[in-house]
């Protein structure tokens, strides 16, 4: 069972563990951090409302509209697994390298943040943390028969968002804990587990794209 099949508690959880590994709000913490350097606390709690609901609004509204947007583009959910699992292959190269990667962000959305007005929403909400990884992952998650799944695939967007939340929340002493060393070594061991997760996913949709590998 890979990460984007779901279909029983265990395969949740590891959904749930999957969909946090993808976010890494850990590779947030620096940015975060520097974004609202000259902020007041109240401030920084606004800004890390709003991150976190944008991300739960974009991977939420991914999970109810993800079915029609694979109808839309008239693309396989087999050809989906691949495609998105080596997006999250390169997130997690990115991650053991202890680099944000091209694939979370560009050089010129990193400027963007840095001449922001602090709001977080763009480019740190998206698509640095709900990004086409999280997104993708999310749809492919929410695919199955069901209303009861699809809530339960929204639960743990909602757990995972509640996460980000707590982690943005601690970031200023979760950094000065960890510093830059321990932060890298963090967002290396996610990486490790992502990689896994975007082996799994590809192999999956390649199985399913040519039987014959069965």
């Amino acid at each position: 069972m890979t990460l984007g099949e779901v279909s029983s508690w265990q395969d949740y959880s590891r959904f749930l563990v999957g969909l946090f590994a993808i976010l890494d709000p850990f590779i947030a913490v620096p940015l975060f951090l520097s974004l609202t350097a000259n902020r007041s606390d109240a401030e920084r709690a606004r800004t890390v409302n709003v991150v976190t609901m944008t991300v739960l609004a974009v991977l939420a509204g991914a999970a109810v509209a993800g079915e029609a947007l694979l109808q839309l583009i008239g693309g396989s959910l087999a050809s989906f697994r691949v495609g998105g699992g080596l997006v999250l292959l390169l997130m997690a190269l990115a991650m053991l390298n202890a680099r944000t990667g091209d694939v979370r962000q560009t050089a010129q959305e990193a400027d963007e943040l840095e001449q922001s007005d602090g709001r977080g929403v763009v480019p740190l909400a998206i698509p640095l943390l709900a990004g086409p990884g999280a997104i993708s992952t999310v749809i492919v998650a929410a695919h199955g028969d069901g209303l009861l799944h699809r809530l339960i695939v929204i639960l743990c967007v909602v757990l995972a968002c509640a996460l980000l939340w707590i982690t943005l929340r601690l970031a200023a002493p979760v950094g000065k804990r960890l510093g830059t060393t321990g932060l890298n070594i963090v967002n290396r061991l996610l990486g490790l587990l992502l990689a896994a997760f975007a082996v799994e996913s590809m192999a999956s949709g390649l199985r399913a794209l040519f039987p014959a590998l069965g």
